[in-house]
């Protein structure tokens, strides 16, 4: 047993309170609980208690044992003089105050029912993936519906973290930073954060100069990143390393940023030479990218928006110098759909928030047009009895499993809540 359990059964009273003593005799009534800190001192701020008919607010301190009171070494801690009640499971000492009176202590494996103890340790005993797949598929509809949008807004806030890193950092300039995270988004997991790094290294007023000409925008992006720093017989890489040595100069810019880019493991369509091209071309036919994605609310009219392809060099070309056959290599369908997911989503919610606006529904309206991500998590969910029949559903479910299933946090997942308070689990 932990005592995220017993904050649990304190917080949300899943004991007998109304018969409540503590362990010398003495009745307690419960007015409130108290505010739930999660951080250092006590668990419970500002509860109110009538202990014997007196009245008193203050902290509660939540232990598996007495003692743990002295093992956390609280009676040297002045954070925990306006303790007014110790909860326990097993009282093994008595804590007392400066003023040598003793904190009532009230013993909860009393008042705790047999049957929920057992549903939390038969909920988190180990298993073979998450904690509740044996029982996942029996939380009906309505329950994980309400559950996957608090998810779905959980990611959205964490993913409004970095963006609003980046609008410190660029003077709040929503432009720029819809420009870094969709070069992020074109970077993929491997290449992600160079092309992030790359984008936010050029000045989005140089950017937009030169984004009359797309081959001024690759020259930035493939010298930025020290990809024209060799020596060749390709044309067009010594055009562009010709054009990339005086916009450097134009603009004053090193000659590239410390990054390595990464073209192993990677499919030819996903070398970062082409994302970049793609990237440059996105740019370059679309002056006024941002304004249009907070404008559409259609997978539809994204796909039209992002359905872009690459200079023409890069039609028989997947690297600098060495010819491929001739192939069209516009953006697909599955990775636009990444963009929207990583860029727009986030970014339309986070532009919202700072104007004191709600698009939840919007966005998840959205979200919902797009099919269900495809990966080993969203696998094993299904063969626990869960489908994942869009990317609403799927980014809640990534989301659960990554902040409640990697940790264990059961008593703060919906779910596990519903498992532990009403459902007789099996031990497998």
């Amino acid at each position: 047993m932990k005592e995220d359990f017993l904050h649990f059964v304190w917080q949300y009273k899943k004991f007998n309170f109304t018969n409540l003593y503590s362990v010398d005799g003495k009745q307690i009534s419960i007015v409130n609980t108290g505010q739930y800190l999660q951080k250092a001192g006590p668990d419970f701020f500002n509860a109110q208690l009538i202990i014997d008919d007196q009245k008193w607010a203050g902290n509660v301190e939540i232990h598996l044992k007495s003692s743990d009171w002295y093992v956390h070494n609280h009676e040297t801690d002045l954070n925990y003089d306006n303790v007014v009640l110790h909860v326990v499971w097993e009282h093994d000492t008595d804590v007392f105050r400066k003023n040598n009176t003793a904190i009532p202590v009230v013993e909860l494996k009393k008042y705790v029912s047999p049957e929920i103890v057992d549903n939390y340790h038969n909920l988190t005993i180990p298993k073979s993936w998450i904690n509740c797949e044996n029982e996942i598929k029996t939380i009906d509809d309505f329950i994980m519906n309400n559950w996957q949008e608090r998810l779905f807004i959980e990611r959205l806030q964490n993913k409004s973290l970095e963006i609003n890193h980046l609008l410190l950092e660029s003077t709040n300039d929503w432009e720029a930073v819809f420009h870094c995270l969709l070069a992020k988004s074109f970077g993929l997991n491997t290449n992600g954060i160079s092309f992030l790094n790359l984008m936010k290294s050029i000045p989005f007023s140089i950017l937009r100069k030169e984004s009359y000409d797309v081959k001024n925008l690759e020259a930035l992006f493939f010298g930025r990143l020290g990809l024209l720093e060799d020596n060749k017989e390709d044309l067009y890489f010594n055009d562009l390393k010709k054009q990339w040595n005086y916009l450097a100069h134009k603009y004053s810019l090193e000659q590239k940023i410390p990054e390595s880019i990464q073209f192993f493991k990677h499919r030819p369509d996903n070398f970062p030479t082409i994302r970049l091209a793609q990237l440059a071309q996105l740019i370059h036919l679309n002056k006024q990218l941002f304004q249009k994605c907070l404008q559409t609310n259609s997978v539809k009219e994204l796909y039209s928006l992002f359905n872009v392809n690459t200079s023409y060099y890069w039609k028989n070309h997947y690297i600098f110098d060495r010819e491929s056959p001739p192939k069209n290599k516009s953006l697909s369908k599955n990775f636009i759909d990444l963009i929207i997911l990583n860029c727009i989503v986030p970014i339309k919610f986070c532009y919202a928030m700072n104007n004191g606006n709600t698009n939840i529904e919007e966005l998840i309206s959205l979200v919902s047009e797009i099919a269900s991500e495809k990966n080993s998590i969203i696998d094993k969910f299904k063969k626990a009895g869960i489908n994942s029949g869009n990317s609403f559903q799927s980014q809640a479910l990534l989301q659960m499993k990554k902040e409640y299933c990697n940790y264990n946090k059961c008593l703060n997942c919906e779910i596990g809540q519903k498992l532990i308070n009403f459902t007789s689990l099996k031990n497998y």
